[in-house]
């Protein structure tokens, strides 16, 4: 299991003057994020001091959100070093890499030389735990602020209060949460303990995942396991057990990992969504590796299918966070 390596300080953020108190301190790092990328180097994320900043980054940023305090030293944050997550502006983002010319890349301060910007599919294989949880968190809350505006009950203009983790409707005065969509992401086994994987119509038709899908509202985890596997394959499932759980920031899921058995039914993909339904026994997993692609090897979708295969699966698979 895994344990978190931030201490989220709820009782400082919910001061109201957290943030200015946090960029004051010269101890404070930066998580630096544009459009779904983070600014990475070759030790993960690349934390910035404020001072390595370029002026007016900060005040022009879509978002600013305060995460939380390190709980392990970082090559790029020392331990208990607040870090905040700064949502840049293209001008911002463009003047921390070295994708420009060499005459302007060295007329901005903040260029790091060895900077790129990569998402979490991208940059998640090589990610260490730290850097997930970081970046995760950072995407779940960037993307929530670029959608909520505006007040969903009365369509009036909401500010950031909170140090980011609340928006705040000003007619009248009201609160707004962050909202997580729970997933459920299941591995099907029959009467012969085989896994049944699925191949969806978004992917390549040689990727092959779990089956998964939204809670719907008023429905357990239970009976949307039961629900979506029908759906997607046919089959009726039952002896839903859960294993365990995955932030999925695209935009603001919670995949929920689970097992069920087999049950009765036909197997048929819905064709729609999915298009290809296969058992695989674990020797034809292993024969078939040179010829399908399995999720990422920091997906939940990967730990489970590989908590059923009984060790770790080597395919040379590269992916990030495809499910």
């Amino acid at each position: 299991m895994w344990r978190s390596e931030l201490d989220r300080d709820a009782l400082v953020r919910m001061r109201p003057d957290a943030l200015s108190l946090l960029l004051a301190d010269a101890a404070t790092r930066v998580l630096l994020v544009r459009r779904g990328s983070a600014l990475v180097d070759s030790g993960g994320l690349a934390l910035q001091p404020l001072a390595a900043l370029p002026e007016g980054a900060v005040e022009r940023a879509d978002a600013v959100v305060y995460l939380g305090r390190t709980l392990t030293e970082r090559p790029s944050a020392p331990r208990g070093a607040p870090i905040l997550a700064v949502a840049v502006d293209q001008e911002t983002a463009d003047s921390l890499t070295d994708a420009q010319p060499d005459a302007q890349r060295d007329a901005q301060p903040g260029a790091q030389p060895d900077a790129q910007w990569a998402n979490l599919r991208t940059f998640g294989s090589s990610a260490s735990r730290f850097d997930i949880e970081a970046l995760t968190q950072a995407l779940a809350l960037i993307n929530w602020h670029a959608s909520h505006g505006f007040s969903p009950r009365t369509g009036v203009a909401t500010e950031p209060v909170h140090a980011g983790w609340v928006r705040r409707g000003v007619d009248p005065d009201h609160d707004i949460y962050p909202r997580i969509d729970p997933s459920v992401i299941v591995a099907v086994l029959d009467a012969e303990d085989r896994i049944l994987l699925g191949s969806n119509a978004m992917w390549e038709k040689n990727r092959f995942s779990l089956l998964a899908g939204f809670v719907e509202p008023g429905e357990s985890l239970e009976a949307a396991v039961e629900r979506e596997i029908l759906e997607e394959s046919g089959l009726r499932v039952t002896d839903a057990r859960y294993l365990g759980s995955q932030p999925w920031p695209f935009p603001a899921s919670l995949m929920l990992g689970f097992t069920a058995r087999v049950e009765g039914g036909e197997l048929r993909p819905d064709g729609e969504e999915i298009l290809d339904l296969r058992w695989f026994s674990r020797q034809e997993l292993a024969a078939s590796l040179d010829q399908i692609v399995l999720p990422g090897r920091v997906s939940i979708a990967r730990a489970i299918i590989e908590h059923w295969f009984g060790g770790e699966i080597e395919d040379g698979a590269a992916g990030g966070w495809s499910r």
